[in-house]
């Protein structure tokens, strides 16, 4: 049986969102699937805010530079605060690791495809780029695994909504760019991809390919709304991969992945630090347990510190 809005439950949902074409598309979404799981209940509004962030003015410059992914959250968190908005939708790996408080993830959605995508008019595939090829990309995470991998391309900065990367591209900015597969997948853009990149061979961003709801921890009543949309296996992943960025400070000045696959009760979680200009790198994995999650990610962390990531993350500390 559907589930329907019982009394107490929110009579309206305003849904923050950025405006670009991606973050429409996932606020979107969301609203779609409420209303598939509330059909029965007339009186359930729901809308989109669409607002635009410090991360989405100012793009000509570097996120690590401007103050990291957090500014593509901020002003939706503002809006939750004053009553504009009742939850707002994020890309996950835009998501800072520590929440402010009286904030909280009421929802985490199935993940989407969490791999990059190689994207170019020219050449098939990264190991096809001549020496001196640009590839664009304005993540430090890809720009260190494509360094320590590719030494012989020069790896140059891209900002911008996926719109804009990709006629960057056909211009001729670029030979080729690296986006987030699930992205493309989403604005119906698959045809773009040139090839998805593994995870062995290049590990995604924290929470890459996953979507959160985020709402004031205060709102019982939205997240009792919510929880229909939560994917457990999701959210076990994740929780393993943020807990690892969090023991390692782990923002857009930190060139770090982490990915976590689910089998059965059993969770493995990879992850890597490097350099910027990818002259050093040290990845590991763990196994264990899905319930301990959180614990998995905050082992893996000292596993990696202990090989040489404190070393790294030190180093790009000093001015």
């Amino acid at each position: 049986m559907l589930p329907y809005v019982p009394a107490g439950f929110p009579a309206r949902i305003v849904i923050a969102s950025r405006e670009s074409l991606l973050a429409m598309w996932q606020a979107r979404h969301v609203e779609s699937r409420l209303r598939e799981l509330y059909p029965r209940d007339p009186n359930l509004g729901v809308s989109i805010l669409g607002m635009t962030t410090e991360g989405d003015r100012n793009l000509g410059t570097s996120l690590a530079k401007i103050g990291g992914k957090g500014l593509f959250v901020k002003e939706l968190e503002d809006a939750l605060a004053d009553g504009r908005a009742d939850i707002a939708v994020h890309s996950l790996k835009d998501v800072p690791m520590h929440l402010p408080e009286g904030y909280t993830l009421g929802a985490i959605l199935a993940r989407a495809d969490p791999r990059d995508a190689f994207v170019s008019t020219k050449f098939a595939a990264l190991s096809a780029l001549p020496a001196g090829a640009r590839v664009g990309t304005s993540s430090l995470r890809r720009e260190s695994q494509l360094r320590a991998r590719y030494a012989h391309l020069v790896i140059e900065p891209l900002r911008g909504n996926v719109q804009t990367r990709l006629r960057k591209l056909d211009e001729g900015a670029y030979d080729a760019i690296i986006l987030a597969a699930a992205g493309l997948k989403r604005l119906g853009l698959e045809s773009r991809i040139t090839a998805v990149i593994a995870p062995e061979d290049m590990l995604p961003a924290v929470g890459q390919g996953a979507l959160a709801i985020e709402c004031r921890s205060d709102r019982a009543d939205l997240l009792a709304l919510l929880k229909p949309l939560h994917d457990e296996v999701t959210a076990a992943c994740v929780s393993a991969e943020r807990a690892l960025s969090r023991a390692l400070a782990g923002s857009c000045n930190v060139p770090l992945g982490g990915y976590a696959e689910m089998a059965d009760t059993r969770l493995r979680l990879r992850g890597f630090v490097g350099a910027p200009d990818g002259t050093r790198h040290v990845s590991a994995a763990i196994e264990g347990n899905a319930a301990d999650a959180e614990a998995l990610g905050n082992a893996l962390a000292e596993q990696l510190k202990r090989q040489g990531a404190a070393a790294i993350l030190a180093a790009l500390d000093t001015p």
